[in-house]
């Protein structure tokens, strides 16, 4: 049993004793999660031991386990609620979406809790702040789809997805085993296991068309798939197939070096200052296509050097422009 298993069982758990009035008993929570009566009571003892859930016995020794008004256990002061209220401009670019959603319902009580006068501080407090919008995604139409997307990571589900890939010109129907959501350059990526290529791949939110819940998922993904591991390996979102791996050695010109060293692009990124002032980036990445792009966003403030293949990506791409940018006295 994977240990993403073991924590969506728990979360399902913490749902229902949170929804009780009366409390559950083990029976019902093993009727809800379809597993052993050991298991639920081995779960339950995890949750007690991070969450406030008490345990009575009652009338013919049946035992009841209840979680305590989240309304009892806060202790939020002023200015942790006012923080609350700030941080709406970081979710702004998931307007629409379930996420966005919980976060507005946890202001409107939170304004409630402060009051008129309060909430207009706090709104001309906010009025300094702002997120830019420059290539974020929108996803105000998108909530339902993400919700699906959700259901299916939870229920441990199939999905069906209308999606439209840079390359295909027409939608197509895929299967996919929904594992997890990255935020990235202001896009949302959904993590899932194709069916069809047998591989863990991504997919951008705003390519599908629609999401349909499918059969169950659990024959399907690989128990020892992490997501935390995904990204660990991959650069961004762009993973390949995580087989391979290659050691990428990256020269920044000294009008670049502190600008790419003030930011974690990378969990494997190393930096040697040269004498010339530039820098040398060293990364361990399993593709190196999705690199491409980043490393020649820096135009000639940025050198590949290894490895070669890089190297060889990269040369093709920029023949290519020069061709594109070529000019003949018949040119327009």
């Amino acid at each position: 049993m994977s240990e993403s298993a073991q924590l969506v069982r728990q979360w399902k758990l913490l749902k229902l004793l949170e929804a009780s009035r009366v409390g559950c008993t083990a029976e019902e929570l093993v009727g809800e999660a379809e597993v052993s009566d050991k298991t639920i009571r081995r779960d339950l003892k995890v949750l007690q031991a991070i969450f406030d859930i008490s345990e009575t016995t009652g009338d013919g020794g049946i035992k009841r386990w209840k979680m305590k008004p989240l309304s009892q256990q806060l202790g939020f002061n002023y200015t942790d609620l006012i923080s609350i209220i700030m941080s709406r401009r970081f979710l702004e670019p998931l307007a629409g979406t379930p996420f966005w959603e919980g976060h507005q319902n946890v202001l409107r009580k939170v304004r409630g809790v402060l009051g008129d006068y309060a909430a207009d501080y706090c709104e001309r407090l906010q009025a300094m702040l702002r997120v830019s919008g420059f290539g974020v995604g929108d996803y105000t139409q998108r909530g339902q789809l993400i919700d699906t997307l959700l259901q299916a990571m939870e229920d441990r589900r199939r999905v069906l997805v209308v999606y439209q890939s840079m390359q295909s010109t027409e939608p197509v129907e895929q299967e996919l085993g929904p594992q997890g959501f990255i935020w990235h350059n202001g896009s949302l990526y959904l993590i899932a296991w194709s069916a069809r290529r047998e591989e863990i791949r991504n997919y951008k939110v705003d390519r599908m068309d629609s999401v349909t819940l499918g059969s169950e998922l659990k024959y399907v993904v690989p128990d020892s798939f992490s997501l935390d591991d995904y990204q660990r390996k991959a650069f961004g979102v762009f993973g390949g197939t995580g087989q391979d791996s290659h050691s990428v050695v990256i020269r920044f010109h000294r009008d670049a070096a502190r600008y790419v060293q003030e930011s974690c692009w990378h969990e494997t990124q190393q930096f040697t200052p040269q004498k010339d002032g530039a820098v040398l980036m060293t990364l361990q990445l399993s593709e190196l296509s999705s690199v491409v792009k980043w490393i020649l966003s820096f135009g000639r403030n940025a050198t590949a050097l290894e490895p070669q293949p890089l190297v060889d990506l990269i040369t093709e791409e920029l023949q290519q422009m020069a061709t594109m940018y070529e000019r003949t006295p018949d040119s327009p």
